[in-house]
């Protein structure tokens, strides 16, 4: 298992455009992707209604976990996403 924590700097935080370009990359790993908020609520990362259940607008850290095979590069790239969001 990998899991890394990231700070979101985007204005308007995690909304359906960016939430929709997490979905579809976490859909290219095989491990099984969660994300987490800091009230320690996780979610499948591969639903974008649960990802948007969180809540997570900026300045908010959230942890992405992964399990399975390919783990550590989907958390460093999911990761990395979630730190340069863009509108």
């Amino acid at each position: 298992m990998a899991f890394k924590t990231v700070e979101i700097t985007n204005d308007t935080g995690l909304h359906t455009r960016p939430g929709n370009e997490f979905v579809t990359v976490a859909k290219t790993f095989e491990s099984k992707i969660e994300v987490e908020n800091e009230a320690g609520k996780k979610v499948k990362g591969t639903s974008l209604l649960k990802l948007l259940s969180l809540g997570i607008k900026k300045g908010t850290n959230v942890t992405v976990h992964a399990e399975g095979t390919d783990a550590d590069v989907a958390v460093e790239k999911l990761t990395d996403l979630l730190a340069n969001l863009r509108d």
